[in-house]
């Protein structure tokens, strides 16, 4: 299942990237902890680390790796988990006047039994991850122009 998602931000595009890697738990309503496992390449490609959902009362963690990152206008995360993958990539695009526009395109691979569930209510369920989705660029949009600088 794909999704993408868009927002402008009124912060300079290496805030904003900076602020979105390195603050997950901080800007997104779902993400409830995200613990650095391993540094490589100052964040970069091959950098690890850990992130725990919470949806509905729904808890699931991720096994997280950086897949792509392109300081400051790309960051791609992949995320293991049991019942599905997710590769999400951010892109951050300077528009000029200290504005930022964030553009996330995401993929949901489920497995095992989730598989079927995808298959039958996928339509629905893609309808509430791009509203997830948005909603999760609007807390990031709040999150930043709320920034001190």
């Amino acid at each position: 299942m794909q999704s993408s998602g868009s927002v402008e931000i009124d912060r300079p595009i290496e805030a904003v990237f900076e602020y979105t890697n390195n603050n997950v738990a901080e800007w997104s309503s779902i993400v409830v902890e995200d613990e650095l496992v391993e540094e490589k390449n100052d964040g970069g490609v091959g950098t690890t680390f850990r992130s725990v959902t919470e949806d509905r009362g729904r808890r699931m963690e991720f096994a997280g790796t950086v897949t792509e990152y392109e300081h400051p206008t790309l960051c791609t995360v992949v995320l293991v988990g049991d019942a599905f993958d997710i590769e999400a990539a951010y892109h951050y695009e300077a528009l000029g006047e200290g504005r930022t526009r964030v553009t996330q395109n995401s993929n949901v691979t489920p497995k095992g039994f989730t598989k079927v569930f995808f298959f039958l209510f996928g339509w629905l369920m893609k309808k509430g991850g791009c509203d997830a989705q948005q909603k999760e660029l609007e807390n990031l949009k709040q999150k930043c122009e709320a920034l001190e600088g």
